[in-house]
């Protein structure tokens, strides 16, 4: 595997408290890539979407926590859908000088945006969807967070603003206003 300047890693909700099983998993997977010398840096993507927590800073703060340096840690906030969070870090990318991504994710996650990152995107985002048995030796590994950082003011659940077909048509990438960019795909980093 080719060592990539970039990976990007959606969030998911932290509720309770306490990180859940998948959003442990992307985050050990983030960590395992990083730490194997095949992630040079980590893009975080999510906002406060279903619960007063930045998805992002979230995980951010795990992965600060398990040694990822903060000077190699990125984080998007304005991704509300995993289009957008793969959007955002695109933009994101562009912004830090980086010239080859990938997305690191649960392979459910990586098959459902893989259409859109080739269609989308003129740079290639590769595909890095974490595998279950490798994980497992790094289970054993859960740290704590103040989570304070990450918690906004003011919160109203995306479920609160939107209706079903409205969040699914964010889940498509419809809330990307494409017509902006020739040809409705991002030009190469």
């Amino acid at each position: 595997m080719k060592s990539f300047d970039a990976v990007i890693v959606p969030g998911i909700p932290f509720r309770n408290g306490s990180w859940d099983s998948v959003m442990k998993a992307r985050v050990l997977w983030s960590y395992v890539l990083y730490k194997n010398g095949y992630a040079k840096n980590i893009i975080y993507s999510g906002a406060a979407v279903y619960s007063p927590y930045k998805e992002a800073v979230i995980m951010g703060l795990y992965a600060q926590a398990l040694g990822i340096p903060k000077e190699h840690i990125f984080y998007d906030t304005l991704a509300r859908h995993s289009t957008e969070n793969v959007y955002y870090s695109y933009l994101i990318a562009r912004e830090k000088g980086f010239k080859t991504l990938a997305l690191a994710t649960d392979p459910f996650q990586s098959f459902m945006l893989r259409g859109f990152t080739r269609k989308r995107f003129a740079t290639p985002i590769y595909h890095i969807p974490f595998v279950i048995d490798s994980l497992k030796a790094y289970s054993r590994l859960n740290p704590t967070i103040d989570p304070t950082p990450a918690a906004v003011d003011s919160f109203v659940s995306i479920t609160d603003q939107q209706g079903m077909m409205q969040r699914f048509r964010g889940t498509m990438g419809r809330d990307i206003n494409w017509a902006q960019y020739e040809g409705k795909r991002l030009d190469p980093l």
